[in-house]
């Protein structure tokens, strides 16, 4: 299930962001919040098909905000292939499974570590300063 959705008042070239969670209600609170900051989005409940589209994506993603715990691929696994083919591409990885601890066993630099639950003006804040970075 994807779609890429410009809010109508979004700016010119709003910063592309993916989205990829696998639980379709916590996919919808996402996407309300980069819908609610002008952020143009493409979200994903399987990794397989957002690693998919990633690979095939033209312009790229600017952010990669992905769920850990999923069924095809985790999203460490998920972030490490697309940093492997864009390594500017920035990230936040989510998880309520696990903590930010999980980080210091990987080789690819997650740019954020978000626990659930969160607020979702802390997710909203969070994506406008990762991407200024």
């Amino acid at each position: 299930m994807s779609s890429a959705t410009p809010s109508p008042a979004s700016p010119i070239n709003p910063p592309l962001v993916y989205l990829v969670d696998d639980e379709p209600l916590l996919l919808e609170l996402a996407e309300m919040v980069l819908e609610g900051h002008g952020y143009q989005f493409a979200k994903f409940e399987d990794p397989t098909e957002a690693w998919n589209c990633f690979s095939r994506a033209d312009p790229a993603p600017a952010l990669l905000i992905t769920d850990y715990a999923m069924q095809s691929m985790n999203g460490l696994e998920l972030i490490l292939k697309c940093k492997t083919l864009r390594p500017a591409l920035k990230t936040i990885l989510i998880s309520g499974t696990v903590d930010e601890g999980i980080l210091r066993e990987v080789s690819v630099k997650v740019d954020y570590f978000l626990r659930k639950p969160y607020r979702t003006a802390e997710l909203g804040e969070l994506v406008r300063s990762v991407l200024r970075q």
